[in-house]
């Protein structure tokens, strides 16, 4: 059965649209928010793995990648890990970044945004949801072998090292050809983006700043992404937090200003 991409995507927008049109001071109950954004993911993940490609196109497709990135000048994934991930302590460090600054850090900026800042909360949730949607049908519609599976010869340094990460993201759930575009780097800089708009403190703001950066340097180092995944991821999720802060203002939401 043909699945209509922008029937699914209409859909979502819609559903996104109706949770963002609240009043000027949005009122956002977590147990609620905790449901929604659980559900989500939960329903990401499963599309997710049921939208795995064939090897033999994901690896096509990564060499197509390859073959742009080269025409680019972007090339260098294979240099960065020789270079800069070839002592322990800094693999072991962006190892660790991979693992616990996705997940975890998504949940307590969401859990902390939608108590101390509703309106930025909804922002932030609904162009995270909007973008796994659409990241869903790109994973689909042309899977692509991550680096270490593309016989480049990198170094899965996050399955070498550890095995948290198969706890955080069990392999029942996980598209191993889900690469293009990287919702690592995506998602870390939405609640960068998040963080340095609703934070106080200059620190917290920093903090939002270098968050994506470090998650960039993490996806490429341990062989997960490519450079050009993360652009795309970035791409996406921006467009996503824009065109999602363009509606509720349409709706009458307060406007985001940095304070």
């Amino acid at each position: 059965m043909k699945i209509d991409g922008e029937a699914v995507l209409m859909a979502v927008i819609t559903g996104v649209e109706r949770a963002g049109s609240v009043e000027a001071t949005p009122q956002v109950r977590l147990p609620r928010q905790i449901i929604i954004v659980v559900s989500a993911i939960t329903v990401y993940f499963g599309v997710r793995h049921l939208t795995e490609g064939s090897v033999g196109q994901a690896v096509a497709n990564a060499d197509r990648v390859v073959d742009f990135e080269r025409a680019l000048g972007l090339h260098h994934e294979q240099w960065l890990q020789s270079t800069l991930a070839g002592s322990p302590a800094v693999s072991t460090f962006f190892n660790w970044i991979y693992i616990w600054g996705h997940w975890p850090v998504i949940a307590v900026t969401l859990v902390w945004l939608a108590r101390n800042n509703p309106v930025v909360y909804l922002r932030a949730r609904n162009a995270m949801i909007i973008s796994g949607v659409i990241g869903m049908v790109i994973f689909a519609s042309f899977p692509v072998a991550p680096p270490r599976l593309a016989g480049m010869g990198m170094v899965d340094t996050v399955t070498v090292s550890s095995h948290a990460y198969r706890v955080l993201q069990p392999p029942m759930f996980t598209n191993q050809y889900a690469a293009v575009p990287s919702l690592h780097v995506g998602w870390d800089l939405l609640m960068g983006i998040a963080i340095a708009i609703a934070a106080r403190r200059l620190w917290v703001r920093v903090l939002g700043v270098v968050m994506p950066v470090a998650m960039t340097l993490a996806v490429i180092l341990t062989a997960n992404h490519y450079i050009l995944d993360a652009m795309a991821g970035a791409a996406l999720t921006t467009a996503c937090w824009f065109g999602v802060g363009w509606w509720m203002r349409r709706r009458s939401l307060t406007p985001l200003t940095v304070s």
